[in-house]
Parts: structure tokens; sequence; C-alpha cells
């Protein structure tokens, strides 16, 4: 990462292509927002981001410390995942719906955000993989470059589950099934060609 606003930068837009892919936490949004209003949004967020807050200072604690010796593998794991996620992201960008069934309880947002994060399989593995990665590059520039990539991954989450909250309280798509689709294969396609600089970077 290239500084403050380049951290800042970069985990706007790895957060937003999380963000926007479909999973239980979209679902929990959208269904916290026909229960509760816009309001939902915010509040999915940030028990998405309790979690996620965790991870961060595990990293920042020791874990960073402690494969900041096996950089080259980390960077050449995280490569290989961001081409995996992102051709998974494209691959999903064919079929993906921004709509959730109504039916069950959407139960508290907080809680519906944390567990629908630690519950899902590939969260784990984004952490595991590009998220420590890219924590472990932050971290060699200090703590205020790692600090700012994750504000900007957290405004990402904030700003789209907000949108999509505001928009499913008021009865309106963000967006249509065609724009959904083409943004979603546009961070997909991002993802594999910063995927592929890793692993330039783990080679070279």
């Amino acid at each position: 990462m290239d500084g403050i606003a380049g951290a800042l930068i970069l985990g706007l837009v790895i957060g937003l292509s999380g963000a926007l892919a479909p999973g239980p936490t979209l679902v929990a949004t959208i269904r916290g927002a026909l229960a509760e209003g816009w309001a939902a949004g915010p509040k999915v967020a940030a028990g998405h981001a309790a979690l996620e807050t965790a991870v961060f200072l595990a990293v920042v604690a020791g874990l960073g410390i402690a494969a900041a010796s096996v950089g080259p593998a980390v960077a050449l794991l995280g490569g290989a995942a961001l081409v995996v996620f992102g051709a998974m992201t494209i691959r999903e960008s064919r079929t993906a719906v921004l709509e959730a069934a109504p039916a069950g309880t959407a139960g508290n947002p907080y809680v519906a955000g944390a567990i629908t994060s630690a519950a899902n399989p590939y969260f784990w593995i984004w952490w595991l993989t590009i998220g420590a990665g890219l924590l472990l590059d932050g971290l060699a520039g200090g703590l205020a470059v790692a600090g700012a990539f994750m504000i900007g991954h957290w405004a990402a989450d904030f700003g789209w589950f907000g949108l999509v909250a505001a928009a499913t309280a008021g009865g309106r798509r963000v967006m249509s099934v065609g724009q959904y689709r083409l943004v979603l294969g546009a961070c997909g396609l991002f993802l594999i060609l910063f995927g592929a600089s890793y692993l330039w970077r783990a080679f070279a």
C-alpha cells in the first residue's frame, strides 16, 4: 500500500467488492430493513465490523508479527485467493440478484451482522488469506496505514448496507439487476488484477 490515502482507497474498493457479493449478511440487511427500516443497514454493518475489529486487533497484537517472517508466502497465498475470489465474484455476477425472501424473523440487526459474518466460511477464508496479506502489507508502513485500510473497508460496508436498507425500506431498488451484475463483475475483475499484482510480488 502506498501511504494512508492509498490504503484508504484500497480498503474501500476491496471492501466494496466483498459487501456487494450476495451472502447471508446482505440477506440480513434486507430482512432487517423490512422489519425496522433504513436503520437496520448501519446496525448490521456495525455487527459485521465488530467481528472484523477483533480480527484486526489479533493481527496487530501478534499474528502479524508471527507471519511477517513468511511475507512472500502470505503474498502468494493472498494473491491466489484474490484471483480465486475474483473469479467467483464474476461467476456470481451472472445470476446475482438484490433481493431476499421476507420469511423468518430479522432479529437483532447487530447480532445478525456478527453471526452471519462468523457463520460464513468465506469470511474466515478471506481474512486468513486476502485480509491477512493486506494488513501485513499495511503494517509494514505503520499502524496508521493499516488503520486507514480498515476504515476504508468499513466505509464500504456501512455505505453499501446502509444504501440497501434505505432503498428496501422505501420500496425501491438500489439499482437494476443488470447494473448490479455489471458492478459486481467489475469488482471481480479488480480482485483478479490486484491478485495478479500480489502474485507478481511473490515471485519477483
